[in-house]
């Protein structure tokens, strides 16, 4: 059962920190939004290809898809808070640099994506790191507004963004935008700094860089929740996509209409992300998860195929508003369903393999629109996005995503150091592991399936071999048997499992008879020479 606490939809704010960090991104949002309309617009000045304009969003995409599992790594390998530190100064600089180039006259279509894809490397060493601190600001009740929360800055400054960088455009120039987009990562570095995180518990040394991305990919195999996410994001986001790539080419060639005029569409596609994600709380409780993300994929769906028909702004800002409503939905319901599929200890790669495939659908499917918009026409790109949003929502209706008030997933920390008769170095290895049991023959089909989730935990915590042996000449003897490749990793194992894992544990052992518990074995490999 989940604890229990107040999961208003500000509650919180009420935590000094997350309060902070709120504000501070709220500010740091409406300058991103300013930069991605003022690198929009000033494509469209450079450029009338719809591909090159495309492109934009395929260069602040595409760095979370080359570097999203190095990042989810690193968010989990190094100091958050000193990482964040680092990508913020390195966004700022980015922006800063473009915002003087353009000032200067000196921006081409070829140098507004090169700094647009250096915005966007800081973006995607930024977000793992970003998004896996939010459980360490929080309690666990509290967790599923404080992701709304996120959502509400992001997209107040969705609808406040556009509309102040349609404005800045038309008075400064896209330059101006830039700049002050560099000004607003100040906020966030200042409460970066000033926070006191909480120290590292554990006494094992870090994981390798290569050995935590291989633990992340591992973890992501074995766990059918997480998988469960990123085949529903995949496959609302690749056509989803079509929206933000061709926004741009709606408003400026189809309706031959100026920045103000697409700042007040993104706009109003923000506004109706914060009325969906201020209304999303009574939507969970009126309605089942996946009933949810259903529903709010078709009416995205909808919304692609009414923006192919749109006569003018008039309605074309309700169109983009109801797409804003689903788009949060949606993201939120995924992001949620996404931190409660993840242990502590892997939130940080969990997290970055979802945002890789948020971000590389998104580059993906901002370049496959655009490319159709160009040969095929706009209205035949925006009706192929519509009808592929429909099949594909119905196609995936049936993987079930994970609830916040699902298992527990803290770590439990009831196993205890082995015992060895001398010690051991930490990457001797291969380390084999027993664990014999004593069932009643007449319970061993039951046994044998209630092992197949012990089977999923030992994998996934870092067994590369798992296997249950019965003894041939004792039907009532088994052994549970599972390889690591090192000491140290094997140790790792014992701080990665999870409340929910010991329930998993003691329900198994259940079905041991006798008067001793299962017998716990290790055995570390030696070198054999002649």
């Amino acid at each position: 059962m989940s604890p229990k606490s107040d999961t208003g939809n500000w509650a919180p704010l009420r935590q000094p920190v997350f309060r902070a960090l709120w504000t501070a991104a709220l500010v740091s949002n409406i300058g991103t939004w300013m930069q991605d309309v003022g690198a929009s617009w000033l494509m469209t000045e450079l450029t009338t290809s719809p591909l090159r304009i495309a492109l934009v969003q395929v260069a602040t995409t595409l760095p979370i898809f080359l570097l999203g599992l190095v990042a989810g790594a690193l968010a989990d390998v190094v100091d958050r808070r000193r990482l964040l530190l680092v990508t913020q100064g390195w966004m700022l600089a980015s922006s800063a640099a473009l915002g003087l180039l353009t000032l200067t006259g000196g921006t081409t279509w070829r140098s507004l994506l090169a700094l647009t894809f250096l915005l966007g490397l800081g973006t995607a060493l930024n977000a793992p790191a970003w998004q896996a601190i939010i459980p360490e600001l929080v309690g666990r009740g509290e967790l599923p507004a404080a992701l709304a929360l996120n959502g509400i800055a992001i997209n107040l400054a969705r609808a406040a963004g556009p509309a102040l960088a349609g404005a800045i455009i038309a008075a400064a120039g896209p330059a101006a935008a830039f700049l002050l987009n560099a000004a607003s990562f100040l906020g966030v570095i200042v409460v970066l700094a000033r926070w006191k995180r909480a120290p590292r518990l554990s006494v094992l040394p870090a994981e390798s860089m290569p050995g935590a991305v291989l633990a992340g990919l591992r973890y992501a195999r074995h766990t059918p929740a997480l998988q469960a996410v990123l085949v529903r994001s995949a496959a609302f986001i690749v056509f989803a996509s079509a929206a933000w790539a061709l926004l741009p080419v709606i408003v400026r060639y189809e309706l031959s209409a100026g920045p103000l005029a697409y700042g007040a569409v993104v706009g109003c596609l923000g506004a109706g992300a914060v009325l969906g994600a201020l209304l999303l709380p009574r939507l969970r409780r009126s309605f089942p998860a996946d009933r949810l993300v259903l529903v709010a994929s078709l009416v995205s769906a909808a919304a692609l195929l009414g923006l192919a028909y749109v006569p003018g702004l008039a309605a074309l800002c309700p169109t983009a508003a109801l797409f804003g409503g689903a788009w949060m939905t949606l993201l939120t319901s995924f992001h949620n369903s996404a931190q409660a599929a993840l242990a502590s200890w892997v939130r940080g790669r969990g997290l970055s393999l979802y945002l890789l495939v948020f971000f590389g659908c998104m580059a993906a499917g901002s370049a496959l629109w655009g490319a159709v918009a160009r040969h095929a026409g706009l209205r035949a790109a925006l009706l192929s996005a519509g009808a592929g949003g429909v099949v594909a929502a119905l196609a995936t209706a049936r993987l079930r995503l994970a609830h916040g008030d699902g298992p527990e997933l803290a770590p439990s920390r009831h196993y205890a150091t082995p015992p060895t008769s001398e010690e051991v170095e930490g990457d001797r290895g291969p380390v084999l592991v027993t664990v014999e049991y004593r069932i009643d023959p007449g319970q061993a089909d039951q046994f044998t399936r209630a092992m197949r989730r012990i089977r999923r935990i030992r994998l996934r915590d870092g067994a590369f071999r798992w296997d249950l042996l019965n003894d041939a000449a004792d039907p009532a003897r088994f052994l549970e048997a599972f390889f690591v490749e090192s000491w140290v990793e094997h140790l790792r194992q014992h701080e990665r499992i999870t409340v929910a894992d010991r329930d998993t544990e003691a329900n198994v052992r259940r079905f041991h008879v006798g008067p001793e518990p299962p017998r716990v074995t290790h055995y570390v490999a030696r070198s054999v020479r002649r």
